[in-house]
């Protein structure tokens, strides 16, 4: 009976043992330190301090929590979670709101401070080499629903919501990293014609963009963001840009000027072709395609994009393959699927994150508490996207899931953690049943190995 005693204190049984792994990973690069550097909260300390009960947040989302009320379930009892992001317990959950909603305008500005310097310390999109190949930002807006209360909530635009209150959250990502560059909270009125320059000035910043780093950078956004002031201060700072005319009737008159219409082979019933009116009213050459797709009506619909990409990169950007690249019809279908392959990036990371991480679901009354809660979720986001990066070098599999999958079941993984006297991790054992536990060991162990942790499979 001793001896069973004595065993059962060595070992902390997990339903997330793979994220404790992570969680070991992300400790040891001091992720959170400049949150804690730059984040001050004036709210009286009883046991835990703000910043740790913000971490005990970010904590509950990364285990795949809906609403911080779930840190009760998730990271209350988890001890073994705990210890692997530093921490010795875990404030309830009414605390951790009741925190954010103490947080004010200056806060949420140092939780930009800080979210920014993790950014430059950790993502591969701050890093690119703009010497080597063209950065692409993917600026866009989603509606975030909410209680009618709530501050900012105001009628606007909500996919399939009609009469529907809440706020809009403007999103700059880093697209072939998958990265959030910036995440920006308004009111639920402002659409991107309105946000789009302090989107991107404010991405300008994060990724250090100079001059020279600008005219290597594409802009692409929809509609939203192809008004002529719009395009013409993307232009004049620099950037490319690939975007769609946003007013419909410029549209139809650029559109009679096409001479000749052909048939797109991968979507049937579209058409597109070369604009030939001159581009005067911008301050740099642009190119418009102009696009056409049957209504169900039998009227044409009707779009113009509007590009500063060279013709050389436009197919590498597409996509395509190279012996295409040369081809004048092929060249222009590529102008229109670059810009269709904004379904594949900036909108498939924002449903991710709907979906995985509940972006949607965790709304705060005050307006501060909520942006506070959205930078949450940009650490939430890169981390997974880190993570899977790191897994990938040794464990290909992982490359293809999303956010979803990556929180659903590459972070839930059970197993034991052994901890040491001191409340170290020493050991973490991954049950040998889970699919995706051999796959995980192979990738866990490079980035454990040098924090002196093991991992291993074994029967739970």
């Amino acid at each position: 009976m001793k001896k069973s005693t004595t065993q059962q204190k060595q070992h902390n049984y997990t339903p997330r043992a793979s994220l404790v792994a992570l969680g070991v990973k992300f400790t040891g690069l001091g992720i959170f330190r400049p949150v804690a550097k730059y984040v001050r909260i004036a709210q009286k300390v009883v046991r835990y301090t703000p910043v740790q009960k913000l971490l005990d947040g970010l904590i509950t989302i990364l285990a795949g929590a809906r609403g911080l009320v779930e840190a009760n379930k998730r990271t209350r009892p988890d001890r073994a979670l705990q210890r692997a992001f530093g921490r010795d317990g875990c404030a309830e959950q009414s605390v951790i709101s009741e925190t954010l909603d103490t947080c004010t305008p200056e806060n949420v500005e140092q939780m930009h401070q800080a979210t920014k310097e993790i950014y430059q310390q950790h993502s591969a999109g701050y890093r690119h080499k703009y010497d080597q190949s063209l950065q692409l930002l993917d600026v866009d807006m989603t509606g975030q629903p909410c209680g009618k209360k709530a501050a900012f909530a105001t009628k606007g635009y909500f996919a399939k919501q009609r009469n529907r209150r809440g706020r809009q959250l403007g999103r700059v990502l880093a697209t072939w990293y998958e990265e959030i560059v910036v995440d920006r909270l308004y009111d639920g009125k402002t659409q991107l014609p309105k946000a789009f320059q302090e989107l991107v000035l404010t991405a300008e910043d994060v990724l250090d963009l100079d001059e020279s780093k600008r005219k290597r950078t594409i802009l692409r956004a929809d509609g939203h963001g192809g008004s002529q002031d719009d395009v013409n201060w993307a232009l004049g700072r620099g950037y490319h840009i690939h975007t769609k005319e946003y007013s419909t009737d410029r549209a139809w008159k650029l559109a009679e000027t096409v001479e000749t219409w052909y048939d797109d082979p991968k979507v049937p019933g579209r058409q597109v072709g070369w604009v030939t009116a001159e581009p005067i009213e911008y301050v740099r050459p642009v190119k418009r395609v102009a696009v056409r797709t049957r209504k169900k009506n039998g009227q044409w619909g009707i779009g113009v994009l509007i590009s500063t990409i060279p013709e050389a990169d436009i197919g590498l950007l597409a996509r395509m393959p190279a012996k295409q690249w040369q081809d004048p019809l092929a060249v222009l279908l590529a102008y229109v699927y670059f810009y269709d392959l904004r379904g594949g990036g900036v909108e498939t990371e924002t449903k991710e994150d709907k979906q995985g991480l509940g972006i949607a679901k965790r709304n705060k009354k005050r307006f501060a508490a909520q942006q506070m809660i959205v930078q949450l979720n940009v650490l939430a986001h890169n981390l997974i996207v880190w993570s899977r990066r790191w897994l990938a070098q040794t464990w290909d599999k992982v490359e293809n899931l999303g956010i979803w999958r990556m929180v659903r079941d590459v972070f839930h993984v059970p197993g034991l953690v052994y901890l040491s006297d001191d409340g170290s991790i020493e050991r973490i054992t991954l049950h040998k049943a889970d699919p995706f536990a051999p796959g995980l060991c192979t990738g866990l162990l490079p980035l454990l190995t040098p924090l002196h942790v093991g991992i291993n499979l074994g029967e739970i």
